[in-house]
């Protein structure tokens, strides 16, 4: 059996979760069957089972647009430009598994041109992310046509989570619930665990000494990172908060953020000047706003993307892990916490409810979403409810620990890799006997440990 996998997003090239996800299920996958991965970039590589072809946008569809409107839904055409170019390249596969609606009208298009089966997994949906429009412009319109148009048309639908299917179910009632199908993110057991290791602390100007609330992902109105900057002024002075945020989707949230920790530093007795800078000769930068005598807030925004190994010596040695999302179909960072023994601070919202346990691997923070926007109907109820349970960790760090242990035994118990791509390879087999039959393959593929026939 040969599945072609479909995202945008592939190592080096990953900013979030879909990348994450692919990253290590078409690793795991490659153990079991074999693997094309068609990946936005210029990724080369043929491992065994597992071979990586990238691909970018053809040159003339938008090329040289880089102001105004059309600057916005330029990334909407060049998904839909590219998922031509890669369509092309799936003639000889059994099984197309497309991720997320930047890759998904190339699984639409295989299926009608080949009459191979199609896979869809959704890491996240269209309809509930209204904010999407103020980074791709009228491009949200087109993304929204694509996501649907492949949805209404997928074989099997992988839902990340039960919240995520219920979700699905709602904002596209034409679909069958027997097409939709839970299949859970993972992680790495072996990779993400807790060290010893303070080097990334030291890196970027983190107190290894003082217990620290930590953040970690994009600069996203989904990841509700500003919900957590409004909710330090309501933590007890003194408190070290690392944000770990970088990549900001829109340059109008870029400017958000910063409004907001420069306000904070403003309201912060004794703070230092704002724009106080750590540069390491290998790059890494980080902004230090706060109080350094610790009758004040001690903020470090480390402004870029760290590397894994950075981040996870962030998730070990800090005291509370924060995921402030205001919509999240499953949320991988929470996992990638807990496996390296961090007790975890999240909203309760969508799959992060399937993998934060209320009062066992940490606390989760109740959510009243505005039924428009999906922004907090109260967003300094929010902010408080936030801080008050990130203030109840940093007070009891045996009650931390007691989290942190028992997150750690959650995800080896539940989101191993192995378990997950087993499933996975499960649900292709069953789509291709529904639709040749006893044979599984439909072009005489092999099986692995034999040669492939392309």
């Amino acid at each position: 059996m040969r599945v072609g996998l479909i995202t945008r997003e592939y190592p080096p090239e990953v900013y979030g979760g879909a990348g994450v996800h692919v990253e290590y299920l078409s690793r795991e996958l490659a153990r079991l069957i074999e693997v094309e991965v068609h990946c936005w970039g210029a990724q080369r590589l043929d491992a065994g089972n597992l071979h990586v072809r990238g691909d970018v946008p053809p040159p003339g569809i938008t090329g040289g647009v880089d102001s105004g409107p059309a600057a916005k839904f330029k990334t909407a055409v060049d998904a839909l430009a590219l998922n031509l170019v890669q369509m092309k390249e799936l003639a000889q596969i059994d099984i197309v598994h497309t991720h997320t609606w930047y890759a998904a009208m190339a699984g639409f298009l295989a299926k009608k041109l080949y009459g191979i089966p199609f896979v869809l997994t959704t890491h996240s949906l269209e309809p509930l992310r209204a904010w999407k429009a103020e980074q791709l412009g009228s491009g949200y319109a087109m993304s929204s046509w694509m996501e649907r148009t492949a949805i209404l048309d997928a074989d099997a639908i992988i839902a990340v989570s039960n919240g995520t299917k219920a979700d699905i179910l709602r904002s596209y009632p034409e679909v069958d619930a027997s097409r939709v199908h839970v299949i859970y993110n993972g992680i790495d057991l072996a990779e993400y665990r807790k060290t010893s290791s303070t080097a990334a602390l030291l890196k970027y100007g983190v107190d290894p000494a003082v217990p620290y609330v930590l953040f970690v992902g994009r600069i996203t109105r989904q990841k509700g990172v500003t919900h957590l900057v409004d909710a330090v002024r309501y933590l007890a002075p003194g408190t070290q908060v690392v944000l770990c945020a970088g990549a900001p989707d829109t340059p109008e949230i870029g400017a958000e953020m910063r409004a907001k920790v420069e306000t904070l530093r403003r309201e912060t007795p004794g703070s230092k000047r704002a724009g106080h800078e750590q540069v390491t000769r290998d790059g890494g930068r980080a902004i230090a706003t706060g109080d350094p005598t610790g009758t004040g807030h001690n903020v470090v925004w480390i402004e870029q993307m760290v590397t894994k190994e950075e981040a996870i010596q962030l998730y070990s040695h800090c005291a509370v892990f924060c995921c402030p999302s205001v919509y999240e179909p499953f949320g991988i960072i929470n996992l990638e916490a807990m496996a390296c023994g961090a007790p975890v601070v999240a909203s309760a919202v969508g799959g992060i409810l399937e993998v934060v346990v209320d009062g066992v691997t940490g606390r989760l923070v109740p959510f009243d979403p505005d039924p428009v926007t999906g922004f907090p109907l109260d967003a300094d109820r929010f902010a408080r409810d936030l801080a008050a349970r990130l203030a109840e960790l940093m007070a009891n760090p045996s009650l931390g620990a007691q989290f942190g242990a028992a997150g750690r035994k959650r995800v080896e118990q539940t989101f191993a890799w192995k378990s997950i791509a087993a499933q996975t390879v499960e649900l292709y087999r069953a789509l291709l006997k529904q639709k040749f039959g006893n044979m599984e393959q439909k072009s005489g593929n092999k099986e692995q440990g034999t040669e492939s026939s392309r």
